[in-house]
């Protein structure tokens, strides 16, 4: 049996190697899909499902993880995610055509899928309360380094050497983590073998496929007003179907009951509405960094790299500063703080000073990241230790979700503002970028008003040790 310290010591850097991998390879291909078209000699818009099936299997999988946690242990599961996901990887650097790279890539969003909700459930089960803010605050920055790295390593690599070269990355990696599973991962089980909910199943994992799938292509001519109606509304209605069914049975996939537990409430909604302005951010900037500024990509590549520091350096500073300030002052505050920093790229143009756009980067970094660390504690303040397995599959389906909205929301800012604005006139792509800026700021701001809501010692279990006396809260009609 290993050592309870050791598995500490090791299990922070095993689910942050693992979430490194998944966040990194959600955004490493974008930048190369005109080398892969070339080579599977396709175009590179028939390659957008190439994106999309990643994207696919992480909505598809994520609702069964929990379940699949608390039937067959974390450590087994969590080997086998990585397995599936490494296995994938190859696969997708062996693809000989279109066909074959899809479903490569829909079987690593599954692996994917399993690795971040079981990952998060072996930290809260591992560490108490009063430790898991820094545990969790150091496996939240391959999260945030990811995106940010992952365009510029992908154009890297397919500049030097080639895109199959992508996807064998994770070879190694994958290895090292698989032994770290076997050595280190503890092995947790649920108190009791719920059956899987296959009707729920269906219901759910259909409407967030097909709703992640519809953000991630909207804005495409190839999909038509009419149709994008259609499947909106069918998606809300299998996710509304999913909410009937899931009231009216005693184990549903995802027990939408949880809801009803204040912080975890205010934390998920909250975070999916941060999301939705902080997600743009990467359609925004390398827009605004090579077509405003006229940079070439390695440069704007770069000028990403700031951010990713100061997620790193904020874990230093981050538990000093909720034990001092507490959860509901950071979180509402550092909101306001996330939505002036996006604001502040309305002052980058041709001619800013590469300084003041690091100086931007580097508060923006910092902000993110102590908001992402926050929210993501928060959520667990107030679970019960039998409800952590549940409490960790829905937060990574919401964030799955939020993710989704984020990125579309990006996407349509940035085609409402740029509209038919000639991409070789940098003062006009500055200024309508500036435009999505101010829309994007506007939308965080507003979700700072959610963190009102917290109370003054919410998380102090978290951020002070300090257990919180049980409290009747009334049901109400309130923001379930």
């Amino acid at each position: 049996m290993t050592d309870p310290s050791t598995i500490k010591r090791y299990l922070p850097w095993l689910v942050a190697t693992a979430l490194f991998m998944e966040q990194l390879d959600a955004t490493i291909v974008n930048t190369a899909i005109p080398s892969i078209a070339a080579s599977l000699q396709v175009t590179p818009l028939s390659l957008k499902s190439v994106v999309t099936s990643y994207i696919l299997g992480l909505a598809v999988g994520i609702p069964l993880s929990g379940w699949m946690a608390d039937r067959f242990g974390t450590r087994r599961v969590f080997f086998i995610a990585i397995t599936v996901f490494t296995i994938a990887s190859v696969l997708c650097g062996l693809s000989l055509d279109a066909q074959m790279m899809t479903a490569a890539r829909l079987l690593q969003g599954l692996g994917g899928a399993m690795m971040m909700p079981v990952g998060r459930l072996a930290i809260v089960r591992t560490f108490p309360k009063n430790e898991l803010l820094g545990a969790m605050n150091f496996v939240i920055i391959p999260a945030l380094i990811g995106p940010l790295l992952g365009p510029t390593v992908g154009g890297l690599i397919v500049h030097w050497t080639s895109w199959r070269v992508i996807f064998f990355v994770n070879v190694p990696v994958g290895l090292g983590a698989l032994y770290l599973v076997w050595k280190h991962m503890p092995d947790y089980q649920g108190h009791e073998r719920r059956p899987l909910d296959v009707l729920g199943l269906l219901l759910f994992s259909s409407g967030t496929a097909i709703l992640s799938w519809l953000l991630e292509v909207f804005g495409e001519h190839s999909l038509d007003l009419l149709t994008a109606g259609l499947l909106l509304a069918l998606s809300v209605g299998l996710l509304g179907a999913y909410a009937w069914h899931a009231l009216r049975i005693r184990h549903p996939l995802l027990r939408l009951t949880l809801f009803k537990v204040r912080t975890f409430r205010i934390s998920v909604a909250g975070g999916f509405l941060t999301r939705l302005g902080v997600g743009g951010l990467p359609f925004l900037l390398p827009l605004l960094y090579q077509l405003g500024l006229g940079l070439p990509a390695w440069q704007s590549g770069l000028l990403m790299m700031p951010a990713a520091l100061a997620a790193m350096g904020m874990k230093m500073f981050a538990p000093r500063l909720l034990a001092r300030f507490g959860y509901r002052n950071i979180l509402t505050a550092n909101t306001v703080c996330i939505g002036l920093t996006i604001a502040m790229f309305m002052l980058v143009g041709p001619g800013t000073p590469f300084y003041v756009i690091v100086a931007i980067s580097l508060a923006q970094g910092f902000f993110n990241s102590l908001q992402f660390s926050s929210m993501n504690t928060l959520a667990y303040a107030d679970i019960e230790p039998g409800d952590s397995s549940m409490a960790s599959t829905m937060s990574s389906s919401f964030q799955q979700l939020s993710m989704s909205f984020g990125l579309a929301a990006g996407s349509i800012v940035t085609a409402w503002f740029l509209g038919p604005v000639a991409q070789d006139n940098r003062e006009a792509v500055a200024q309508a970028l500036h435009h999505g800026f101010a829309t994007l700021a506007a939308l965080t701001l507003l979700s700072s008003g959610i963190f009102w809501r917290l109370r003054s010692n919410d998380g102090d279990s978290i951020s002070r040790g300090q257990v919180k006396a049980k409290e009747a809260e009334p049901v109400t009609s309130e923001g379930v």
